[in-house]
């Protein structure tokens, strides 16, 4: 069983979101989704995502595309990683926390796990930054 694993805040799943899922299917067969845990957003994003944590896991979990969703370490991003052994990291277009590292760290797990930069899909459109802030106006 080849295991892919994808990490993220996903703070309301978008078509977007499911993009991601479908793109990192194609490299095994077993999708494991890691979700942010609300004090990473915070430290990472500068403010709390809309949706608690276990909210937003229980979303994730309920999607069909997706095998496995946990929620990620607060203190060791790379624990889960070093945990799960996936065999594939597939990474959102835009992000950003925690990847500069990321392959020192594989190394240091002595991993080879191989690391694959998804493609966005309609992120004019479906971002949740711009989801999220269209749902604030609409809700005042």
């Amino acid at each position: 069983m080849k295991k892919v694993l994808v990490f993220g805040t996903f703070d309301g799943l978008h078509p977007g979101h499911l993009s991601l899922f479908k793109q990192a299917r194609q490299y095994g067969d077993y999708l494991i989704v890691v979700v942010a845990r609300d004090s990473t957003v915070k430290k990472i994003k500068k403010r709390f995502p809309i949706r608690d944590e276990k909210e937003r896991l229980r979303r994730v979990q309920e999607c069909e595309l997706v095998n496995e969703a946990r929620l990620g370490y607060k203190d060791n991003p790379y624990q889960i990683i070093k945990e799960i052994k996936p065999e594939v990291i597939c990474l959102g277009y835009d992000q950003k926390a925690f990847i500069k590292d990321l392959p020192k760290e594989l190394k240091k797990m002595d991993l080879g796990t191989k690391i694959y930069r998804m493609k966005p899909y309609k992120p004019k459109k479906f971002h949740s930054t711009i989801l999220n802030e269209r749902r604030k106006n609409f809700n005042q």
